[in-house]
């Protein structure tokens, strides 16, 4: 990968569940947890030694976290250090695995189950001088239970200087945050762990984190109503739309347009006449009033630009696509633009650079009025501000019917996502499900084909499972 893609790396600091993201790209590219859980422990170990201790005291909860703690612990065997560590429930597995390793090390393990247990090993929070805190971590939800909370109420007595792994615990004071890879909090000190550049700047798996669980108990239309205007002169595009916003998750998809198909798992809004016309805007307002996420343009033809104008004005959320890409653009307060490199030269006056870093730099001075997805071999997404790429795809996708697929799974995606992170994790799915479906079909692959993939892809992980 070319150096200059570092400039797409973001800035400041990053939220628990973008890093969980990032680090699940990074095992698909072959740095596994346990890499980078060694990495991260040699870091906190390192920052500890800075102290020159005589004594060291670790505390570990059960999750990953934890398990930097451990790594940490045996880069500082020679000082025999105190390990106290949570075991009141299952350990994370690579968390374990460390423990095994640590049994061999020369330090001293204290499990401990309830407060109780805490307190019989007061002592040992006045008798160091750094305790490493490897409890939470970014796992934190802001509430803490025994035995963790006493362990925090002691360290906070205790003299010693105190050392976060990644986030203090809740309550916890922190002398140093050692953050990895990016920082979670202001003023953390970062280290790096070894994660490939390609794992922030490219979309993968570990995207799909992102995507919120259906509930157990979720009822029709608490998980999207999506709404698809489109078809006239072309009448397949937006039933397509359609399936794909179906087949990612939304609850309930409608079709206003003047043209009926018999797809019995979409809702019809007949549109009378052969094109979408001012004369229907009452009826398609009242849609867009009710639907989560609107998505508009597949199918639609060149005489209808009024109409996109005027639901882009009503649509809180909006994914544009085909023939609404046209100047004036239409803007909502939450959108999505989807051209293919011709649509973008329409959109923009200019045609989309060749070479990858430039053509990020003419995506992202494209995006102003909302988040834009330059469809490609290498698919392009920004916000004005971030810029993410996507690999995925097939040249089998190059058929008919495929771009609306993908808008309508970014419809659907809008109801539950920001717009950003919805048109990033609709182009990885699209081109993922268009690969699987390649792989059956070969150059025969046709758009209903690619729709059948996208729940494989997208819910494979428990993404959007009750």
């Amino acid at each position: 990968m070319e150096p200059e893609m570092r400039e797409f790396l973001e800035k400041g600091l990053v939220s628990a569940a973008r890093m969980r993201a990032v680090e699940g790209n990074a095992v698909t590219l072959g740095v596994s947890s346990l890499q980078m859980m060694e990495s991260a422990g040699e870091a906190l170990a390192g920052m500890a030694l800075g102290w020159k201790p005589a004594r060291v005291l670790v505390l570990c909860g059960r999750g990953r976290n934890g398990g930097d703690g451990m790594v940490a612990a045996r880069y500082l065997q020679d000082y025999a250090p105190e390990v106290i560590y949570a075991s009141d429930g299952p350990l994370a597995p690579e968390t374990g695995s460390q423990l095994q390793v640590l049994a061999g090390s020369a330090v001293t393990l204290h499990p401990v189950k309830c407060a109780s247990d805490v307190d019989l090993l007061s002592p040992l929070f006045t008798a160091v001088d750094v305790i490493i805190d490897a409890l939470v971590g970014t796992g934190a939800s802001g509430v803490t239970r025994e035995p963790v909370s006493r362990c925090v109420e002691l360290a906070n007595r205790s003299k010693a200087k105190i050392i976060a792994a990644d986030l203090p615990t809740p309550g916890m004071r922190a002398d140093r945050v050692c953050a990895f890879h990016r920082p979670k909090t202001d003023g953390a000190e970062v280290a790096g762990i070894g994660i490939p550049l390609a794992a922030e700047v490219f979309m993968g798996p570990g995207d799909l984190t992102l995507v919120p669980r259906r509930a157990a108990g979720a009822r029709k239309g608490q998980n999207g109503e999506v709404l698809v205007i489109g078809g006239g002169p072309y009448q397949g595009a937006p039933y397509l739309a359609g399936l794909g916003a179906l087949r990612a998750g939304a609850d309930i998809v409608r079709i206003a347009s003047p043209v009926f198909e018999p797809v019995p798992d979409l809702i019809y809004e007949r549109l009378e006449g052969d094109h979408i016309a001012a004369d229907h805007l009452e009826k398609i307002l009242g849609l867009v009033e009710r639907a989560d996420a609107v998505v508009v343009g597949n199918g639609l033809g060149t005489g209808s630009h009024d109409v996109v104008l005027a639901v882009a004005g009503a649509a809180e959320k909006a994914v544009f696509d085909a023939d609404a890409l046209r100047l004036p653009l239409p803007v909502s307060k939450e959108a999505i633009y989807t051209p293919h490199a011709g649509e973008f030269e329409r959109m923009t006056g200019s045609s989309p650079p060749a070479g990858l870093v430039d053509r990020g730099h003419a995506v992202r001075d494209a995006a102003k009025k909302g988040v834009t997805l330059l469809k490609g071999p290498i698919d392009v997404i920004s916000d004005g501000s971030r810029v993410r790429f996507n690999p995925t795809g097939s040249p089998s996708m190059a058929v008919g019917g495929t771009g609306d697929v993908l808008a309508g799974v970014a419809g659907a995606l809008l109801c539950r996502l920001p717009a950003f992170d919805a048109a990033c994790i609709a182009a990885y799915v699209n081109g993922s499900a268009g690969m699987i479906a390649a792989q059956k079909r070969g150059d025969g692959m046709t758009a209903t084909d690619l729709v059948e993939e996208i729940p494989s892809v997208l819910f494979a992980g428990g993404a959007g499972d009750g």
